[in-house]
């Protein structure tokens, strides 16, 4: 008997260890899952998921499905072992009430149930049984089916043989959310997707099945990925310019199985995704940082290992070149995933790993992999090394132009005062700053905002795109110069968001074509080069009136096409004739006092927040939109362009 075989054997109720409560999901479930909106509602099916993953890391599931019924509910099935169901020694209940009624209860406590998990709080599924309006959970085993049914976490009958079955062992959980508790009980099936993509590419081999019946005609998505995260590599690289094939590298010390693959591009920016026992961390951890440094010695032992080419020209003395982390992460993209018995995660939505252990093991093994891989492949070798070494060129005269940027203060500098109308209060937490496009759109904003808390600063015309270029020559560009010294935090690895002016950066432009380029120029350049601007909160987007209507005396002011057909329609209903509505053609048609009221009020205005939802398919986003590839921005073009509101 094998070791998967005994484990199966041996996974029964004395496996479930309690500890203690479930109330209290429900009483703070922002503690459990993160919030109660649309993201916290889709965190409890990921809940769900990750047990049937943890069986399929196990070696016991090979097949999982999520289906999003009529109803509202969903269901989650998997071919694992299924819960067990005999009595538990300490509760005296069923071992699956036991599991998911009792708020540290779980075979994730016990060595013997699960050789790696992403759960260790005992939480994961207890979470979507206790903010679940229901949940009926049906387990197979040995040929029979166990139902057990709940509401709002609590059992309402008892776990009830059912019948007999020919299927394989596994477990099924339906529930729908408790509108209580959520916002918005409504999935969205492209998220799911997505998920449930990622998953099967860090658990290569594993089938998933994701199924809208909401739909008259259902919609189906089958995901399997027998390459694993060297398919996840190559999916992220799918519109780039690659350098070299793609590297794979998996060993195990200390039971911590490590997995590694990476490519390289001529992007200028890189992409690395960081997971512990399936789960993303998003802040990256132990595992991430080992990573980082083993890329940046493996990169520098090899070019120090070629004769004279870590030298200058024709083997002189110059000084000998060492590459940062920076300059071997450009063109960088990259798969992490590793396999730890006991992960120690910060949080229960379990963003950053903290396992010490997990640096020196992956910087260990992606190190020796790295060199090996260059060793044995000279040519990817020398596109990888040119790359970074261009790289390293090009980030001298990047610091050069930060420095010269940071250099300068608001105050200081010759060109601002002109351009930036400072606002009297020293508070950065109530003071903003309105980014404005043009000098006349500026001109109103000035004298009809709040002196005492609201700054503008106008740029007059189109930003450079700081997708396309280093960052040297994006701050050669005046508008983005101007605009990273007034915020006066610094930029890229330098900035202190404690030195920020502003905790309100309000981007304020047209509602027009040209508007919206100005607006997503000047967000790219959030993005790749002040993320935590944007990952903090500080940045919105201003929403202003593209129509006005004059009803004698009295002005209405619509934001969209949508507002003024309503509009029209209502005054059309009522019998009155139709009033005169005029189109603005940009923010500097509008008086001061118009642009305050509409605008600019704190009281009556709308400001849109922007925020980061999913990293990855941000960065693919701005790379396909703003980035040098033009097949496919044009295939996205082709795409939507039936969409498109164009004011021509």
């Amino acid at each position: 008997m094998n070791q998967s075989e005994q484990n199966s054997k041996n996974y029964d109720a004395s496996q479930i260890r309690v500890l203690k409560g479930l109330d209290a999901v429900r009483k703070r479930p922002s503690m459990y899952i993160g919030s109660t909106d649309e993201k916290g509602l889709h965190h409890i099916v990921y809940e769900a998921i990750d047990n049937s993953i943890d069986e399929a890391i196990g070696g016991f599931c090979n097949k999982i499905e999520v289906t999003l019924n009529k109803d509202g509910s969903i269901t989650v099935k998997d071919n694992g072992r299924g819960i067990p169901v005999d009595k538990h020694p300490s509760t005296g209940k069923s071992a699956l009430e036991t599991a998911l009624t009792n708020l540290h209860a779980g075979g994730k406590f016990e060595k013997g149930a699960y050789k790696v998990s992403g759960g260790l709080h005992g939480v994961g599924v207890k979470c979507t049984n206790a903010l679940s309006e229901w949940m009926e959970t049906q387990v197979r085993r040995e040929g029979k089916i166990y139902k057990q049914r709940y509401e709002r976490g609590k059992p309402v009958t008892d776990v009830d043989l059912i019948g007999k079955t020919d299927e394989s062992n596994g477990t099924t959980h339906t529930f729908k959310p408790d509108p209580e508790i959520f916002s918005i009980t409504t999935f969205n099936f492209d998220i799911l997707v997505k998920r449930c993509r990622q998953q099967a590419f860090l658990t290569g081999g594993v089938h998933f099945k994701i199924e809208d019946d909401r739909e008259e005609k259902p919609i189906i998505k089958n995901l399997y990925f027998e390459g694993g995260i060297r398919s996840y590599v190559k999916s992220l690289n799918i519109d780039q310019k690659t350098l070299c094939k793609v590297l794979y590298i998996k060993d195990t010390i200390d039971d911590v199985l490590v997995e590694v693959s990476i490519q390289y591009s001529d992007t200028i920016k890189d992409r690395i995704v960081a997971f512990a026992n399936n789960i993303e961390n998003t802040e990256g951890g132990t595992h991430l940082v080992g990573f980082k440094i083993a890329v940046t010695k493996a990169l520098n032992n090899y070019i120090k290992s070629q004769d004279g080419s870590s030298k200058g020209k024709n083997g002189s003395k110059e000084k000998e070149i060492t590459l940062s982390g920076e300059d071997v992460r450009e063109g960088l993209t990259a798969i992490i995933s590793v396999k730890v018995p006991d992960p120690q995660f910060e949080g229960q939505t379990k963003m950053k790993l903290n396992n010490p252990e997990v640096k020196s093991i992956v910087q260990k093994i992606t190190r020796e992999g790295l060199e090996r891989f260059l060793i044995e492949n000279p040519t990817d070798a020398k596109s990888i090394t040119e790359k970074s070494l261009l790289a390293f060129k090009a980030r001298s005269a990047a610091k050069a132009a930060r420095d010269a940027v940071i250099r300068k203060s608001a105050l200081e500098s010759a060109a601002l005062p002109g351009k930036l109308a400072d606002c009297s209060s020293k508070d950065p937490a109530e003071c903003e700053i309105y980014i404005v496009e043009g000098d006349s759109a500026g001109g109103s904003a000035k004298q009809g905002r709040d002196r005492h808390t609201q700054a503008v600063l106008p740029l007059s015309g189109k930003p450079i795109n700081s997708e396309k270029y280093r960052i040297d020559r994006v701050l050669k560009n005046e508008k983005l110069a101007d605009m990273v010294t007034a915020l006066g935090c610094g930029i890229g690895e330098t900035m202190e968001l404690s030195k920020l002016r502003y905790h309100k950066i309000v981007l304020m432009n047209d509602a027009d074509v040209d508007g919206s380029h100005i607006t997503t120029l000047v967000l790219t350049f959030l993005y790749r080069h002040m993320p935590e601007l944007i990952e903090q909160g500080y940045v919105y987007i201003a929403q202003s009136p593209l129509y006005r209507v004059k009803m004698g005396k009295e002005k209405i002011y619509l934001m969209n096409d949508e507002e003024k057909e309503k509009f029209s329609e209502e005054i059309k209903n009522s019998g009155k004739t139709v009033p005169d509505i005029s189109r603005f053609k940009g923010l500097g048609e509008m008086m001061p006092e118009e642009l305050w009221k509409t605008t600019m009020d704190p009281k009556t205005r709308i400001l849109k927040k922007v925020s980061i939802e999913d990293s990855q398919e941000a960065d693919k986003v701005f790379d396909m939109l703003m980035g040098t590839e033009v097949p496919p921005r044009r295939r996205f073009i082709q795409t939507y362009a039936k969409y498109a509101n164009l004011d021509v």
